[in-house]
This record gives C-alpha cells, sequence and structure tokens, in this order.
C-alpha cells in the first residue's frame, strides 16, 4: 500500500473526520501538549488510530523542514482521478456544473489555496495538466486545510483536449486574461461553467487562451497591474457564487 503524509493541524484535523478508515498512524512532536495536540489525539483514540511520540528533529527531517506544527499522519494514498473520471462526475451532478482549471500552477502553496478557494465556493472539481504543474504533495495538502480530501482534484494529459470536451457537454470556459476587454462583473457567470486560470507569471498558455470562449479580466483600480493566482481564482469564483445565489 502506497502511503502519503499529511501534516499540520487543520489538514490533520480535516482527515481524521472526513476519512479517518484512511490513518494508518500519527507522529506527535514528543513533549508537544498543547489543546490543539490533545483535541487530535482524543479524535485519533476514537477511532483507536496509533500513535508514535517523535522528536521534533525526526518530524523535521520527515517533513523537509516543513511547518508539520508537531503532528503528522501517515495515511493510504487518497483517492486520484483522472479525465476519464470526469465525465462521470459531470453526469452525476445535481446543479450547473462549476469548474476550476489551473493551466501550469507550479507552487504548492498556491494550488493548495486554490483547492481551499475552490472547497468554499462549492467549485464541483479542479483541473490541471499532469505536466509542468504541481500535483497533491503534503504542502499542497496542508495548505487546502482539508480541501483536498473533499474536492475532486483531477489531473489531465491534454488539458485543450478537456477543455474542448467540456464545450462539448455544454460548459462554457472563461479564462482570466489582464489584457480582456470584458470584466468578470460584467458577464453572466450564473450557467454552467469552467474558470480557467494561468501559471504565476505567464498566466494562460497560448493554445488555452485560444480554447476558452470568452477572457474576462478583473478591473485593476491601483498600481498593481495583477494578482496571485490563488487570489485571482478566489475573485473568479467567489463572483460566480454570488451570481448564482442571486439567480435562485
Amino acid at each position: 500500500m502506497t502511503e502519503q503524509f499529511t501534516f499540520g493541524h487543520h489538514s490533520v484535523e480535516a482527515l481524521l473526520r472526513t476519512h479517518h478508515s484512511r490513518v494508518l498512524r500519527l507522529y506527535v512532536q514528543q513533549g508537544r501538549e498543547d489543546q490543539k495536540i490533545t483535541a487530535l489525539l482524543k479524535l485519533a483514540a476514537s477511532h483507536s488510530i496509533p500513535v508514535e511520540p517523535l522528536s521534533k528533529q525526526a518530524l523535521d527531517s520527515m517533513t523537509d523542514e516543513a511547518n508539520h506544527q508537531g503532528i503528522i499522519a501517515v495515511c493510504a494514498k487518497m483517492q486520484t482521478y483522472t479525465e476519464n473520471d470526469l465525465a462521470s462526475l459531470l453526469e452525476n451532478l445535481t446543479a450547473a456544473p462549476f469548474l476550476l482549471i489551473l493551466d501550469g500552477v507550479q507552487d504548492p502553496h498556491n494550488l493548495g489555496a486554490c483547492l481551499r478557494s475552490a472547497n468554499a465556493a462549492g467549485v464541483h472539481a479542479v483541473i490541471a495538466p499532469k505536466d509542468k504543474a504541481v500535483g497533491l504533495t503534503p504542502a499542497v495538502t496542508k495548505v487546502a486545510s482539508g480541501a483536498a480530501e473533499t474536492t475532486p482534484f483531477i489531473q489531465v494529459t491534454n488539458l485543450v483536449r478537456t477543455i474542448e470536451k467540456l464545450k462539448a457537454a455544454g460548459i462554457w470556459i472563461y479564462g482570466a486574461c489582464g489584457e480582456a476587454e470584458q470584466t468578470l462583473f460584467q458577464t453572466d457567470l450564473s450557467g454552467p461553467l469552467a474558470i480557467v486560470l494561468g501559471a504565476e507569471g505567464t498566466g494562460l498558455r497560448r493554445l488555452t487562451r485560444e480554447h476558452c470562449d470568452v477572457l474576462l479580466k478583473i478591473p485593476m483600480h491601483g498600481m498593481v497591474s495583477s494578482l496571485n493566482v490563488s487570489v485571482a481564482a478566489g475573485v473568479f469564483m467567489f463572483e460566480v457564487v454570488r451570481q448564482r445565489s442571486l439567480s435562485k
């Protein structure tokens, strides 16, 4: 069985509450007895999950010096999704599809933040290419604070082909682009859609941009010309949430 690490208070708690059967054991920093750790140990005990104390140095080594907050969950690898799962996921939806597509995001913190916001916004799946993009690393799951466990993250071999399949299924593709003439606030985003954002610094790749139905921008009023991809994703996704709440 392939194992993986999840660390940090929020991520471990989300895992214990939603997918405790995946947790094989917990490693806890020796001498650490704060309120959050105590609550997590109690939750683990309720599911008969073994706990092993380790030194801070050992935990640092296991997480490549990341901020593990004194706790690591060793768990069976989470369910992975491929483009073959996308059609069945869409067929089982009871609401208009709401997808987030990330075109080459490489920073784990950005992907984790995008997943967290996507989960909060009710996005049905996050789609990203397999190549030249970050996957679900331990750092991503920590930043996602449980969202990686509950929001499907689908890695595809050919992003343009996936976009074309979505369009054929009646899903509108809206690309985020600073040079667009139309803003997201001028656009009806209440129907079936996917929001596409590009990589840090470079934005959407040319082919991805050409296959979007509409390019949209966030109006900028200050000296800053662009936003971090996770911030921009949040703005776009919650504008969809706002419009859908008004159309009900």
